[in-house]
Parts: structure tokens; sequence; C-alpha cells
């Protein structure tokens, strides 16, 4: 849900002053591993624009800035029918087909979710684009935001079926921004007689040919950050997944 949830941040900041900020300047803003949320996200943008601008415009409450980029994001109330939405989220490109989990199954790999996403948006797509049937989802505001590893812990136990531990069997954990992988960072400090593995891969908009420098510094950025891997496509981390 990357690219729509950028589209939102950029129209977001825009709507609040007359800068809009470049998917580069969202890249170098979650590059710092801290800015998960998109909200915060936003208002951070809007913050160092008026500082570098040396302007006092006031910023908007935190509602106020929530309530304009759902409107884009979602259209509508985020709570209400989505077949009602108009928003961003309904033009999001899937990165993966259902098939793809079902090759997980069959390989008896477990998954699931943590996302910095609203649970109405990351329901959406993962059960009404996607087809899955209640997967299993961390979602904004059930866990606090990455790169804490609560959420990724408490979702990690519950498909074990248990505790995690030694004897447990390695936890995996892909992700396109530096937050991600710090969240693998800071589990390994909390449980470190798990067995975890970071996975990282670009975003989809840096999967273009003309990007592929830019996509080649981002991906540096999350070696940098810690990942064990790097990934060109989803579906690799079956192969990896499988060799664990």
């Amino acid at each position: 849900m990357a690219e729509s949830y950028r589209k939102a941040i950029k129209e977001t900041v825009a709507y609040f002053s007359d800068f809009q900020p470049t998917t580069e300047d969202i890249d170098s803003l979650k590059s710092e591993g801290i800015w998960n949320n998109d909200w915060e996200a936003s208002m951070e943008l809007l913050k160092r624009f008026y500082l570098n601008q040396q302007k006092s415009s006031e910023l908007p409450s935190h509602k106020d800035l929530v309530h304009v980029f759902n409107n884009f994001y979602f259209g509508g109330d985020p709570e209400g029918d989505p077949f009602s939405w108009k928003g961003f989220i309904l033009n999001e490109p899937l990165l993966v087909k259902k098939s793809f989990f079902k090759a997980l199954d069959l390989h008896e790999i477990a998954w699931g979710f943590v996302s910095g996403a609203e649970r109405a948006s990351a329901k959406f797509v993962l059960e009404k684009r996607l087809g899955l049937i209640n997967p299993p989802l961390i979602a904004m505001g059930e866990a606090p935001d990455k790169p804490d590893p609560t959420g990724l812990i408490h979702l990690a136990s519950h498909l074990n079926q248990n505790s995690l531990g030694r004897e447990g069997p390695a936890v995996a954990y892909l992700g396109d921004t530096v937050a991600d992988i710090l969240t693998i960072k800071n589990a390994r400090e909390t449980i470190p007689e798990q067995k975890f593995i970071s996975f990282g891969i670009a975003p989809p908009h840096l999967k273009k040919s003309e990007s592929s420098a830019l996509r080649s510094s981002y991906e540096a950025q999350l070696k940098a950050a810690g990942a064990d891997i790097i990934l060109r496509e989803i579906i690799d981390v079956q192969k990896y997944m499988r060799e664990i």
C-alpha cells in the first residue's frame, strides 16, 4: 500500500502549504527509520518546510491532518462501506497474488501482516482485493508503531502457537522501509535467543528502469540498516524461507 500512501502524503502536505514533497523527499524521510506512521510523516514534512522557509504558519491539528489525509486516501468514511470509497486506495497496485500465500501454505510457512495502515485499509486490500480470508493482521493502533517490535513479536508468537525462543522456527519479516528493518533489529534485542531474519525490498516506485540508481541507493540504505537479504521481487522470499 506504499504507493497510495505516498500519494496521500504528497497531497496532504500540499493541502496545508504551498509545498508538495517529491517521492524522493518522502523516501529520504522514511530512511530515518522513525516515520512509519504516515500521518506523523506528513506533519513532519510540514514542520521542516516551514522551518526551512522560515515561515511562522501554524501547523494543522492532528485531527484536521488525519481528516484531510483520509479524504485523499480513502475518499470516504474509513469506517463506512468500502464500496463507497473513491480515494487513492482503489488504485493501489497489488504486489503479489493470492497464489503467493497458497505457495507459502504448501511449504508450511506461516504468514501474517504487521502493518502501519489502519485496519480498515489493510483489510480492504488483503481481503477485498487479494481475496485472503481473515488473514493474521496487526494494524495501526493495535501495537506501537514500528520500529517497536511489539506487534511483530505478538504476531509471531500467535503464528508459532507458542512462545518464541531458541527452539522456535525462524521468524522473518519483509519490509520496504528502514523502520521495517529496525523492527527486526529491535526484536533480536528483545528476544536474543530467537532467530529473526530481515528481508528488505525497494518500494514499487523504484522498480522502474529509469529509477535503477535510486533503487540501488535505497537498497543500500536498507542493507546499512541491517537487512539480512535484499529481494528483487517479493515472490523470491519463498526460496529463502525454504532454505532456512
